[in-house]
């Protein structure tokens, strides 16, 4: 069980071990436990450039998962970009940290079978992040 953490920007996390910890407690929570995890931090044009490779989609975002779980057993890889995050965090009002653990959470939510293709599944999702941002 580990969670990785890549970084690809002048951006890194002051407290992987806590971060760390609120995730695989968000895992639990849901039934799920963390396989090989990794975290990999971009500024907007690679993300970009990621985005259009894998998936086609010529846009910015601020977080694609890759993922390759095996059952309840959570697998892969989290892409997010710093800069975005950032653009978020002052569009909606919250601390850039918050932004970040949001997004970060979000991955593995997706891992764990949530979706955001509907306005009812973002809704149920955004839930989650905001219950899982309280317990941090």
């Amino acid at each position: 069980m580990s969670i990785e953490y890549v970084y690809n920007t002048t951006f890194s996390l002051d407290n992987e071990n806590k971060v760390s910890k609120w995730l695989i407690k968000a895992v639990e929570t849901e039934g799920f436990s963390i396989g090989e995890v990794v975290y990999a931090f971009f500024n907007d044009n690679d993300l970009k450039e990621l985005n259009n490779k894998h998936l086609n989609h010529d846009y910015f975002t601020d977080v694609i998962s890759f993922n390759d779980s095996k059952g309840t057993v959570l697998n892969g890889n989290i892409a997010i970009s710093i800069d975005r995050v950032r653009e978020n965090a002052e569009r909606y009002k919250v601390t850039f940290n918050d932004e970040l653990l949001r997004v970060m959470v979000h991955g593995l939510l997706h891992f764990m079978g949530y979706k955001d293709s509907s306005e009812k599944e973002t809704q149920q999702m955004r839930d989650k992040e905001d219950d899982n941002l309280k317990t941090f």
